[in-house]
């Protein structure tokens, strides 16, 4: 079942340009047999050196290729990357676009947020289970002091934050913060509540939360973007190859080339498996594929469908406004990235794209 998912607001476009990166084929031994493509791969923190691994190295389909690429264009694509055991296997821009373009990942960088909150709670500046109170103060919403101080910081990363969602979802004000469900016990897609999560680390960090984000997770695996805001939002904008570092390191749970960045490994657990019973496809703000059920953005109705029948089922996902995807599938090696226009939904999570992708890519090696 391919799933419907709700529209919403604001759209923008804001690309920079700069030359292609050239990406570098992989190194022969001595010998000439080549590097072993099952080891894992990461590449430089700075420059563009990238390695890559052919469709003949791997033994995929290359007769896949053009309809996966027909599908990519068709469907307002910008960019997309594979990546096998860190390796590019495809890389492609359209639309004038290119590898030095900086891209919006919308809502598929609440992963960024999740991670760099996981990170926090790793330093001991503070703890998912405390209330959000104890770091934005009372009144943070329009809520009585019982209810208020019942919402945890775990409840913004699980949207079980219980706070109406019959208004505007942006709207961060206390004004428009309402009780409509006790926290924990009804899933719905606010972006209000997830947007706090940023005031959050404000409060317990020197700095603020964008210098927190780019010492302890941009520049450690090499990323480039920059948090602008937009409206009540703060969207984070990159290049294609830095999604796709950040899709490797998440792929190797947390570890990058041998340096551990988020080392609590039962924060990283619970961030990318069922965080409650609301929603089982629902991790801390990452998707989740191989659940029997699922909620969207934008209902209240649990489907009894899989997200992406299609995709093996330990898939992973970050998943943005306009089709914006990060996936990561640990069983298979492989980190997918798109970038782009909307693919015809204009989906804040899951939609029927995901699927179609998803038809394309296993047929590489089916």
């Amino acid at each position: 079942m391919r799933l419907l998912s709700f529209v919403l607001i604001c759209c923008i476009s804001l690309f920079g340009c700069s030359s292609q990166d050239d990406q570098t084929p992989i190194p022969t031994d001595d010998d000439g047999t080549g590097v072993d493509l099952t080891t894992m791969y990461f590449p430089p923190l700075s420059g563009n050196e990238w390695e890559t691994a052919s469709m003949e190295d791997l033994a995929w389909n290359e007769n896949a290729v053009q309809p996966l690429l027909d599908l990519l264009i068709e469907k307002n694509t910008k960019a997309f990357i594979i990546l096998k055991n860190g390796r590019i296997v495809m890389e492609n821009y359209f639309d004038e676009t290119s590898s030095g373009s900086n891209l919006p990942w919308f809502s598929a960088g609440k992963t960024l947020t999740a991670f760099t909150t996981g990170l926090a709670q790793q330093e001991g500046l503070l703890n998912i289970n405390e209330s959000t109170s104890t770091y934005l103060g009372a009144g943070w919403t329009s809520l009585t002091p019982e209810q208020e101080i019942n919402i945890k910081v775990r409840n913004q990363l699980t949207m079980t934050t219980g706070l109406d969602y019959t208004g505007d979802l942006g709207c961060t004000d206390p004004s428009c913060l309402l009780f409509l469900n006790p926290a924990g016990e009804m899933w719905y897609y606010h972006n209000a509540p997830y947007t706090l999560l940023t005031n959050v680390i404000d409060a317990v960090t020197p700095n603020g939360f964008t210098n927190y984000y780019n010492i302890k997770l941009r520049d450690r695996i090499g990323m480039d973007g920059n948090w602008i805001p937009i409206g009540n939002a703060v969207v984070y904008f990159s290049t294609p190859r830095s999604m796709a570092r950040f899709g490797l390191l998440n792929l190797n749970a947390g570890t990058w080339d041998g340096t551990p960045i988020l080392n609590d490994i039962n924060y990283f657990t619970q961030m990318t498996t069922t965080s409650q019973d609301l929603n089982e496809a629902y991790g801390y703000l990452w998707w989740l594929n191989g659940k029997e059920t699922i909620r969207v953005p934008g209902s209240e109705m649990v489907f009894n469908a899989e997200m992406i029948p299609s995709a093996p089922d330990d898939l992973i996902a970050g998943l943005g406004l306009n089709d914006q995807k990060v996936y990561v599938v640990p069983s298979e090696g492989l980190v997918v990235i798109r970038m782009g226009g909307d693919a015809g939904e204009m989906p804040l999570g899951p939609s029927s794209f995901d699927d179609l992708l998803w038809e394309k890519i296993v047929a590489l090696w089916e």
